[in-house]
């Protein structure tokens, strides 16, 4: 195992010069690890760099640009580490891979350097984010010393370098997937797998399918993959990749000798200590939950901690922020913030766990999603569609003779103020996108932001 401040393995290896292609929250911790670990360290971003990752990058000394990449600097890098929003198709990437140069990914880096802690990594198209946060939850609740790292926590690369934790939880992106060489979880978490990112994927599922195996890739027999046993694309691929780990799958159609099951409203957790607890004190309802729940329950299990402390903490967890997150009540109407569902998928399990009368609010940029699956949901549950986006054809083509009343806005206040004008005591409104945030907004944080903030001022 290499060690960040002992020789690091590009300087063995004949390879000093590190660039880093990104300077956000990725591309900035990776320069820091980069520069402790003691390469030579340039980082390149084509646009501006926040305040606060500029003033860190002076801090450790590292050269930078902002504004554009200049060939000359990146073109003679030993190595590249290329954030996960940059894709493949991005001009300067198309010229490293053309020239030969290794890209690689912030786990990959990360992986190379960290110490002797363990990595719990979690990917999927839906659910990986809560699944992330609740294995955190009951892990630190359960005593380990342990770090929130990946797409919502702290850069990993800045937390090995600066902070080295036992264990490193980790949200993984099919992105951050698709640069790996050598980088294996310690367990590994596939919650499922549904059509998304398909641009990035030159519009081909199996691009996308084989970039989620990825993460079980490297693993071998002292390793544990924990599936969901009836996700069917999953199950359907599953043998098309090998599969070196322990399994431990996930149903709620079977008994299982290994992994969970949840049968009669009762879960069962598989372990070296096996323990059973019901679904009505699970803190996260809806079935999609239960998926998740099961997978943190296996992989905290699996890392040691202890039944008791993880049954506590599976009923002390918080709903996410962004996350199905309550937004406020007015007059009578909920307002439900669920802006991280930027896929397809993602608002069908939210419409799935909705109870009252919906008026939903869809629309942003368009992944090449197929909005047949979400019909028979929004015949049942939907009162009326709220589009927000630039452009609404596509919605008003996919639901137009699905629902009765559809009205098209270009801001978060506009589309709350629609929203509640169409619904009645007892209704919600819930913000559940199935699209990227990026026409209007700056994330899907700043849009569910905005939207939080716009009830308010109701």
């Amino acid at each position: 195992m290499i060690h960040p401040f002992e020789e690091p393995f590009f300087k063995r290896s004949g390879m000093s010069k590190l660039v880093i292609l990104g300077g956000g929250e990725s591309g900035v911790g990776s320069a820091v690890l980069g520069k402790i670990a003691g390469y030579e360290v340039f980082l390149s971003d084509a646009g501006p760099i926040r305040e606060k990752y500029r003033q860190e990058l002076k801090e450790f000394g590292i050269d930078f640009e902002e504004g554009g990449h200049s060939g000359s600097k990146i073109l003679v890098a030993d190595e590249v580490m290329k954030s996960p929003g940059i894709p493949h198709k991005n001009e300067m990437v198309k010229q490293l891979i053309e020239k030969g140069v290794p890209l690689i990914s912030e786990m990959e880096l990360a992986y190379r350097h960290k110490r002797d802690g363990k990595i719990i990594g979690i990917t999927g198209s839906n659910g990986k984010t809560t699944t992330t946060a609740l294995t955190y939850h009951i892990c630190k609740e359960g005593g380990a010393d342990c770090a929130l790292v990946g797409n919502i926590g702290n850069s990993i690369a800045r937390q090995v370098a600066i902070d080295p934790r036992e264990i490193y939880i980790a949200e993984i992106s099919s992105f951050q997937l698709d640069d790996i060489d050598r980088f294996r979880p310690d367990i590994a978490i596939l919650t499922n797998i549904t059509e998304d990112h398909l641009d990035r994927y030159d519009y081909r599922f199996e691009n996308y399918i084989r970039s989620k195996f990825n993460i079980m890739r490297n693993q071998n027999a002292e390793d544990f993959f924990i599936y969901n046993e009836d996700d069917p694309v999953t199950m359907e691929n599953l043998s098309h990749y090998p599969l070196n780990s322990n399994p431990l799958p996930l149903t709620m159609n079977r008994e299982l000798p290994k992994g969970a099951f949840i049968g009669n409203n009762m879960m069962t957790v598989q372990s070296k200590d096996p323990f059973t607890m019901s679904i009505y004190d699970f803190a996260l309802k809806g079935k999609h939950n239960q998926y998740n729940t099961m997978a943190a329950c296996v992989a905290a299990s699996t890392i040691g901690i202890r039944k008791e402390k993880i049954r506590e903490a599976v009923k002390t967890f918080g709903s996410l922020e962004h996350r199905m997150e309550p937004a406020g009540l007015v007059r009578g109407v909920e307002f439900i913030n669920d802006s991280k569902a930027t896929n397809v998928n993602s608002t069908w399990f939210a419409l799935e766990s909705m109870t009252k009368p919906v008026i939903l609010i869809l629309g942003g940029v368009d992944k090449g999603n197929d909005y047949s699956l979400l019909y028979d949901l929004v015949r049942e549950k939907v009162k009326a569609i709220v589009c927000l986006g630039v452009d609404n054809t596509k919605l008003h083509k996919a639901f137009g003779s699905v629902v009765e009343i559809m009205v098209n806005t270009s801001s978060a206040e506009e589309a709350v103020k629609a929203a509640y004008h169409m619904s009645s005591k007892g209704d919600a409104v819930l913000l559940s996108p199935a699209c990227a945030s990026f026409d209007l907004f700056t994330n899907y944080e700043d849009r569910g932001k905005q939207f939080k903030e716009a009830v308010r001022e109701l």
